[in-house]
């Protein structure tokens, strides 16, 4: 059996942000009742990505921006800069973090681990939403 929605994450800036609540918020519904399955979440977007870690101290947070940002600098010679600056970078990031999770369901909650949370790591300066598909299957 499955369930899929489609929704938006708010509106944030560059960073690595703990985004668990809220997208719990929108699959709760299709949480409901599902003994063992599986979630899966796929960010619909090239520059920006999704991520689990730490979800306790948010310096865990400006530790991975920190590391990104040095292993993908900005200031490299890219070609694809139409969208500005951040824009090749932005993709090869998300392209090094990735577009999807799974993440198992056990008695209609996310099975994370104690510290963990989902992150949005989001690659443009400019504040974006991002649009995140949620399957549920079970």
């Amino acid at each position: 059996m499955g369930w899929q929605k489609t929704f938006t994450l708010q509106r944030r800036s560059k960073g690595c942000h703990l985004v668990t609540d809220e997208i719990h918020t929108q699959i709760e519904p299709g949480l409901s009742g599902v003994k063992v399955g599986i979630l899966y979440l796929f960010i619909q977007h090239t520059s920006a990505a999704l991520t689990i870690n730490e979800n306790f101290d948010s310096d865990v947070r400006r530790d991975m921006d920190m590391a990104l940002d040095r292993i993908v600098p900005e200031n490299l010679p890219w070609l694809h800069t139409d969208e500005g600056p951040d824009d090749s970078v932005s993709h090869t990031k998300t392209s090094l973090v990735g577009a999807s999770l799974c993440i198992p369901i056990t008695d209609g909650r996310m099975n994370l681990g104690t510290w963990q949370g989902i992150y949005l790591t989001e690659f443009r300066h400019a504040p974006h939403s991002r649009r995140i598909v949620a399957t549920i299957l079970s």
